[in-house]
């Protein structure tokens, strides 16, 4: 595949692959050396979401995570600052905190084996073996440090180091500035859901990428959407947008249908929306933005939902979702929040069930990769971002 820019088959005045281009090949989804691969070039080098700031209330609060193989717990300090370490001794390697979540008992991670305790900062402060502190110089056997970036409420961290993973904002498909008339800081978990799906972590990220699929796996969803019955996205999916320039008719400029203001299972908001979004983005009722591999967040106009995967082996994935709020929203006994979050968990369910389809289907022997469609170019750049992130210098 040329890197010439000028070769981009997606490129032209509507949104379509212009060749032919095949997938990526299909042992990439189950075989266990690139699997190993893809943790080392991907997930242990770029931003990787984790949590809600606010899910680490107060101080000594931990939360505890395993990103691909490696542990990692994040703690938010006497000062109220969120550190993330590796969740391993100094000493000889124990697991520091075995639990999800809690609350340290002090201003201190203590090693349940050997009692080696930390500062929430990561230094080295006790080692109690009959005074021999001093077999270490000063400085040394700190806890292993995780780069940590909190971007409006959202936690993320970087198991390569802050300095070698690029300008934080680069990590989003978007100009995060267009999503500021969301209070995103201020938003709460109304309800969270966790599952586990038998299939590779690329094989999420395809299916969320395209629409093919949504006439006949999303029969709901596409009733709200009306774009999404054609098999499609977005206005210039379509080769003849140009000739309904201009309508308004939903199923050719995306939106919702008539009379609908949210993702909810009758459509209907929930009544406490965003006071600070402009008329265009109530229109629009529902924005996407994406930072791979882990995370992506959809934007309504009176919830917000928060989706994070992580990869837990070559054909299992950890989906975790979390449907954020205005606290007037949760303190309303009025509001049922259930028809926003039932509506979307059932959209993810349906996308589940085919993940698993493919992934059980990729094993067939001379299935040696498949093939693109037009409507699939969202497809190509993910699979061309997995091939580039796998090409970089170690």
């Amino acid at each position: 595949m040329s890197a010439d820019p000028s070769d981009d088959p997606t490129a032209g005045g509507f949104n379509a692959l212009r060749r032919l281009e095949r997938t990526l090949p299909s042992e990439w989804y189950f075989d266990a050396a690139q699997y190993r691969r893809e943790l080392e070039a991907i997930w242990y080098r770029e931003w990787v979401y984790l949590c809600r700031a606010e899910t680490l209330p107060e101080p000594r609060s931990f939360r505890t995570f395993t990103v691909g193989t490696q542990p990692v717990v994040l703690v938010r300090d006497e000062q109220g600052e969120l550190r993330a370490f590796y969740n391993t001794c100094r000493h000889r390697g124990a697991t520091l905190c075995a639990a999800a979540e809690g609350r340290l008992p002090a201003n201190a991670i203590t090693c349940p084996y050997h009692a080696w305790s930390y500062r929430l900062t990561g230094e080295l402060a006790r080692v109690p073996t009959h005074g021999r502190r001093h077999f270490l110089p000063e400085g040394e056997a700190s806890l292993y440090p995780v780069a940590v970036h909190v971007w409006r409420g959202f936690v993320y961290v970087n198991l390569g180091g802050a300095a070698g993973a690029g300008a934080f904002d680069d990590h989003f498909n978007a100009n995060t500035a267009q999503f500021a008339n969301w209070p995103l800081e201020g938003l709460v978990i109304g309800r969270q859901l966790t599952q586990r799906l038998a299939c590779n972590w690329k094989v999420f990220w395809e299916n969320y990428n395209e629409c093919l699929h949504c006439p006949g796996v999303h029969p709901n969803l596409s009733s709200l959407v009306p774009i999404y019955r054609r098999g499609i996205m977005e206005e210039r999916d379509d080769p003849a947008w140009e000739a309904h320039a201009g309508s308004d008719d939903p199923a050719h400029r995306g939106g919702l249908r008539p009379g609908a203001a949210t993702w909810s299972v009758d459509g209907r908001s929930l009544g406490h929306e965003f006071a600070g979004l402009s008329d265009a983005e109530r229109r629009a009722g529902y924005y996407f933005m994406t930072s791979l591999p882990s995370h992506y967040v959809v934007l309504h106009v009176d919830h917000v939902r928060s989706t994070r995967l992580l990869p837990l082996g070559p054909e299992l994935t950890e989906l975790s979702v979390e449907w954020l709020f205005p606290r007037e929203t949760l303190a309303d006994p009025t509001v049922d929040i259930g028809r926003a979050c039932d509506f979307s968990a059932e959209v993810l369910a349906e996308d589940g069930a085919v993940c698993e389809l493919t992934q059980r289907g990729l094993h067939a022997r001379p299935h040696e990769r498949g093939y693109l469609m037009p409507e699939e170019y969202d497809v190509y750049r993910f699979q061309q971002w997995v091939r580039a992130a796998l090409a970089r210098p170690a």
